[in-house]
């Protein structure tokens, strides 16, 4: 077992709640996808078991950002989109045109998280930022 699953385990059992199989099925979906919806987590888990509804994958999901296992992001239009915390920090880059997600270093938001610091009292949450825009592909396309 890693350290990191180890860290995990741990993390739940301190705050009361039992490791279930569930559980460890809706992490592990996260993880390999990286950026997703409840439902396309439910859809990886469905490979495992059968048995788990798209119910116990949210209330799954709340119990793993409660422990700061996984995180929630908006990323547009469609549901809340979760990923590990497990890999680099970052926030998002979200293209409108072909809804490409880019995972970009907080550093890059350094300036503006100062400015609004010092203008605004207001300390940001980078791991919850999401910019949208338009990718280099999808912006230098010629209208049709």
């Amino acid at each position: 077992m890693t350290e990191a699953a180890e860290d995990w385990r741990e993390a739940l059992r301190a705050k009361g709640y039992r490791l279930t199989p569930q559980r460890e099925l809706v992490l592990g979906a996260v993880e390999r996808l990286r950026h997703a919806t409840p439902e396309e987590v439910l859809a990886v888990v469905r490979e495992s078991s059968s048995a788990i509804n798209l119910s116990t994958v949210y209330r799954n999901l709340e119990v793993l950002e409660e422990l700061g296992l996984v995180r929630h992001a908006h990323l547009g239009e469609r549901a809340s989109t979760y990923h590990s915390v497990s890999g680099r920090p970052h926030f998002h880059a979200v293209c409108r045109k072909c809804q490409k997600v880019t995972s970009v270093d907080p550093s890059v938001a350094d300036g503006i998280c100062e400015r609004l610091r010092e203008e605004y009292a207001f300390e940001v949450d980078v791991a919850h930022l999401t910019v949208f825009g338009a990718c280099v592909e999808c912006s230098s396309e010629e209208p049709s």
